[in-house]
């Protein structure tokens, strides 16, 4: 995108606004291998809220709660419960990217300003997206500290908590019947990506329901964000019953990338963390439909992992239960393994399982 108005230079982090940011900090610290690094709040000149700066890998975590009744991070917890609010994207230049944004009909939430402190200045800015969810430009090239300016690192307490995530992959917004197409021209025209795969309601169906998916990326692959919306079905689909209970639109999963996908799923479930699981039926023919893979079948049927395979390699997949009480945000672990699509072999067995903890919920 090096002739776009607007270049993006990937990942810079997302935050998780949530009723209470230091226990959710310490669930992601303990439970999936997070390690905190930086930390904003009364203590730090920040009077209105208290934020938790958490990394692993590449992947940086923020999750903040305010400290008011007023604050719009708590209206926003009682709202839609703990869920994604910002999908931060780095740049060169958070003012042009800002600007290309809103001329070419962004909603702006936070015009361009630079943070500074001792170790130097970031540059920031913020633009309305689905739902309630936003997305900031962030230029820190001219910075050297733990996060952003007004937190204060933390220091490391010795010990490893990593489980072996290492990037983000996706994530994946769910909207309402009728709106995946008005988003899908808004990433096109508002930040120049490209739809570059679509599944219909023939291809992502069960028995009881169905939805439909686009995938929009940047030009370089970097960054993608699928986008879901319910179709018509005998039962309520898993979009429609995450629109209730988020009350609208929103962030329905965050992808993070492994470079051994049974290693780290083995430590989240020694951590505690609960994965939807596959039925043994699903690997009686998953060989014959992947075929030869580094990885042991029986690691991951004991697992639950699923595999899927496109023309440039294969994947291997798996989705933990709803991060919270409310059946909403969830988190995927994938690795690639030259695959470049989403494991569309994979999503009948996922919306199935996804169904049978809805069941369970009374929801179906």
């Amino acid at each position: 995108m090096s002739h776009d108005a607007l270049p993006l230079e990937g990942w810079d982090h997302v935050e998780l606004w949530v009723g209470n940011a230091r226990q959710a900090a310490y669930y992601y610290e303990h439970a999936f291998g997070f390690r905190r690094v930086a930390y904003a709040g009364p203590e730090t000149g920040i009077r209105d809220r208290a934020s938790y700066a958490l990394r692993q890998g590449e992947v940086t975590l923020v999750l903040t709660n305010g400290l008011s009744a007023e604050h719009e991070a708590t209206r926003f917890a009682c709202t839609h419960g703990d869920g994604v609010r910002d999908i931060a994207l780095r740049v060169r230049d958070a003012e042009a990217a800002y600007a290309a944004a809103v001329e070419r009909g962004a909603r702006s939430v936070r015009p361009p300003e630079w943070l500074e402190d001792d170790h130097g200045r970031v540059q920031v800015s913020s633009i309305a997206t689905y739902g309630d969810v936003v997305h900031s430009f962030v230029a820190r090239d001219d910075y050297a500290g733990p996060f952003l300016p007004a937190y204060t690192a933390v220091e490391p307490d010795g010990r490893d908590r990593g489980v072996g995530l290492t990037l983000l992959d996706h994530c994946v917004g769910n909207v309402e019947l009728g709106k995946m197409n008005e988003w899908v021209g808004w990433y096109e025209h508002v930040l120049g990506f490209e739809n570059i795969v679509h599944y219909d309601d023939e291809q992502i169906h069960t028995e009881y329901s169905a939805l439909m998916s686009k995938v929009m990326a940047d030009g370089e692959g970097k960054i993608k964000f699928p986008i879901n919306e319910p179709a018509e079905g005998r039962r309520k689909s898993q979009i429609s019953e995450y629109l209730e209970y988020n009350a609208g639109p929103g962030v329905q999963h965050v992808a993070i990338q492994t470079d051994d996908v049974v290693r780290t799923v083995e430590a989240l479930e020694e951590r505690g963390i609960r994965f939807l699981r596959t039925p043994d039926a699903y690997y009686e023919d998953a060989f014959d439909r992947v075929g030869e893979i580094e990885e042991s079948w029986g690691d991951l049927r004991r697992l639950g992992i699923l595999v899927d395979r496109d023309e440039d390699g294969y994947l291997l997949q798996i989705f933990t239960k709803p991060a919270q009480d409310r059946p909403t945000l969830f988190f995927e672990v994938i690795q690639r393994h030259g695959a470049r699509t989403f494991g569309e072999g994979n999503f009948k067995a996922l919306f199935e399982a996804i169904e049978r903890e809805q069941a369970l919920r009374g929801n179906l």
